[in-house]
């Protein structure tokens, strides 16, 4: 009959043990090395609200469901990703075909808002701005007036929907039915 404590090293894989008439010998093999364990990540990286903990009082910019584009410093945020931008700016773009440019994409204007809640679910995207070339004017794109700019880019948002709506009378004809049917009288 064995006599063993919780004090004895466990029984070797391949080695003697007590129970099979052998003596042990714990000096001949050193001990095993701990299991390896799971790289541990901080608590704030399981929810996606808490992630904004690293972006608070930075500079971002948010692109909302509606396709609008908003510049501005995170002051605040909630469980729900709601979020209060600070010195929010509206920035609208707006294509333009130019020959005689033809590196010139467009136009693009900014909007001063000031202080600005945004509700968590209608936020698209969301990136911080590099400060170091925050001042520069994207790529491909002139500062223009803003009266300009949104009239611009209201007219291209009414021809897109033209063609969206063209499009889908012409999938109904052979039988499709689109996402939007429902907004769209035939």
């Amino acid at each position: 009959m064995e006599h063993l404590s919780i004090h004895d090293p466990p029984p070797q894989p391949g080695g003697s043990h007590p129970g099979a008439g052998g003596v042990m010998n714990t000096h001949s093999l050193p001990p095993p090395p701990p299991p390896p364990q799971a790289q541990q990540l901080p608590p704030q990286m399981f929810t996606t609200a808490a992630q904004l903990l690293d972006l608070t009082d930075k500079k971002l910019l948010l692109v909302l469901r509606d396709g609008r584009k908003l510049i501005g410093i995170l002051r605040s945020w909630d469980q729900f990703a709601n979020l209060v931008l600070q010195s929010t700016v509206e920035r609208v773009f707006a294509t333009i075909s130019n020959p005689k440019h033809p590196g010139l994409r467009g136009v693009y204007s900014d909007k001063a808002h000031g202080i600005f809640l945004v509700r968590g679910e209608n936020v698209l995207l969301l990136g911080e701005i590099d400060l170091d070339k925050d001042d520069d004017p994207p790529v491909g794109y002139e500062k223009a007036e803003f009266d300009l700019v949104e009239k611009l880019a209201k007219e291209q948002k009414a021809a897109e929907k033209v063609k969206e709506t063209n499009r889908l009378k012409k999938l109904a004809t052979h039988g499709f039915e689109g996402e939007n049917m429902g907004e769209i009288l035939l």
